[in-house]
């Protein structure tokens, strides 16, 4: 039994672009926990996780006709690891383990607002903004928003310096991440703002944003 579930987990595990979720949800409790305790922050991290979870499988799902058009064997639903039905069976539970997990935890109503709005942007890039040149409104609007709904849970406001660095290493962030795949991406039609940049112009606009949020958190973070 545990032979083919194994394979379905680590399947799961991709769809959900691993890497990616790990980083945002370590970012995310690292954050909380400037203003809860690490239980509390544990438990927000767990409901960003889940939320995160829906975003990498929805992406999947939406892109599953183009990626085996492309024959990217990488992809799991492609390479026949996990099913569509099972993958959306998994993004419906995910999204209401989410919402449960969001509302009873320290986010609260608040907080859990922000978090399913910045889903919901997130969303919105997968099934439509991702082939549009607003593809990266959602990431500054989606990472933007984190900050908020941890302090608006907190009963505060967030620095105005980590808002910013949230949405400029996020965005750098979307014009690198495309580059692997941009040349697929032009055959297929899907033409977000990097694929219209094109590979040079993309990297120079990752690099220059990159730049911009070191200089926003160094100069936030130094005592002149």
């Amino acid at each position: 039994m545990s032979q083919k579930i194994w394979p379905q987990v680590v399947g799961l595990l991709k769809a959900a672009h691993f890497g990616p979720t790990v980083l945002v949800v370590s970012i995310t409790f690292v954050l909380a926990l400037t203003q809860f305790s690490i239980g509390d922050a544990a438990f927000i991290a767990l409901a960003f996780l889940l939320g995160q979870l829906v975003v990498g499988w929805t992406n999947d799902l939406v892109d599953f006709p183009r990626d085996k058009a492309a024959d990217r064997l990488n992809k799991p639903l492609v390479a026949g690891t996990i099913t569509e039905s099972t993958l959306k069976i998994c993004v419906v539970v995910a999204l209401v383990s989410a919402l449960i997990i969001s509302l009873v935890s320290p986010l609260g109503i608040s907080g859990s607002a922000v978090h399913f709005l910045a889903l919901l942007s997130a969303t919105a890039y997968n099934v439509k903004l991702k082939s549009t040149v607003l593809s990266v409104v959602p990431y500054v609007f989606s990472f933007g928003a984190l900050p908020w709904a941890i302090y608006l849970a907190a009963g505060t406001h967030p620095p105005t310096w980590i808002v910013l660095g949230f949405i400029l290493f996020a965005s750098a962030f979307h014009f690198l991440n495309v580059l692997k795949d941009l040349e697929t991406d032009v055959a297929q039609q899907v033409m977000g703002l990097p694929q219209v940049l094109g590979r040079t112009k993309s990297i120079v606009t990752a690099a220059i944003l990159a730049v911009l949020g070191i200089v926003d958190v160094v100069i936030a973070n130094t005592v002149l």
